[in-house]
């Protein structure tokens, strides 16, 4: 039987140190990571609590009468729901139906949002949601506005109704106004189902300007109470009341 010479042994177990060191520091290094990983989300999610809950126009209150409009939520994303022609605005030139594969139903309401175009076109699903486009939106996405149609939309826990005076909801209107570019010169992109469809919109989606915090400015912009800093549906809801 051959004898390892003293110098092979002393080189095997050189190696076997160092993959030992080399390990500890990988793991070391992955921990740190991670701590740290947690501490940013858990301070994003305290800091994101506090902020919806500071109150915008604190001293509003909903009118007996008024035009209503919804506030619905999926539980991760807010949208708000008004009626397709009042008073102060028919939508349908803005939003018109033709747009959409079933064109010819008796529409009633529409309903807008603001969002990442890449989540909005890419991720049909949350569980489509890819890790790049999360990434890409976290850090700075172009703004998409869906609009969905509806007829005769009913009031649930999900879909809350907002009375609103008529100069308030003049306000709204405008503010949303601002967000539509002109039909002539945006792209119109198809929906995740026959009655609702995708637009160009101006703005930047990013962690400090979100959906939900488009919800809220908006609705702040008319006079309506809401959070100062909505990052989740969760932080629009709460200022919502249920009927």
């Amino acid at each position: 039987m051959t004898t390892p010479s003293p110098s092979l042994s002393r080189g095997t177990g050189l190696r076997d140190s160092l993959r030992v060191l080399v390990n500890r520091r990988v793991w070391r290094v992955t921990g740190k990571v991670l701590a740290w990983l947690a501490l940013v989300t858990g301070l994003f999610m305290a800091f994101a609590w506090i902020g919806s809950s500071i109150s915008r126009n604190g001293d509003w209150t909903e009118p007996e009468r008024g035009t209503e409009i919804m506030i619905e939520t999926n539980g991760v994303h807010t949208a708000i729901v008004m009626p397709l022609v009042s008073p102060q605005k028919d939508w349908r030139a803005d939003f018109p139906a033709t747009d959409l594969p079933a064109a010819n139903r008796p529409y009633t309401h529409v309903s807008v949002s603001w969002g990442e175009r890449e989540v909005f076109l890419d991720t049909p699903t949350w569980a489509d949601l890819s890790l790049p486009t999360a990434i890409n939106a976290a850090t700075g996405g172009d703004g998409l506005l869906h609009v969905a149609h509806y007829v005769r939309p009913a009031p649930s826990e999900t879909a809350r109704i907002l009375r609103l005076r008529p100069a308030e909801y003049a306000r709204l209107v405008r503010r949303i106004e601002s967000q539509v570019v002109p039909s002539g010169t945006r792209t119109v992109h198809a929906g995740y189902d026959d009655w609702d469809v995708f637009y160009d919109a101006p703005g930047t989606y990013h962690l400090g300007n979100t959906c939900n915090q488009w919800t809220s400015d908006t609705l702040a912009a008319a006079g309506i109470k809401t959070g100062w800093w909505t990052p989740f549906a969760g932080g629009v809801m709460k200022w919502v009341p249920m009927r």
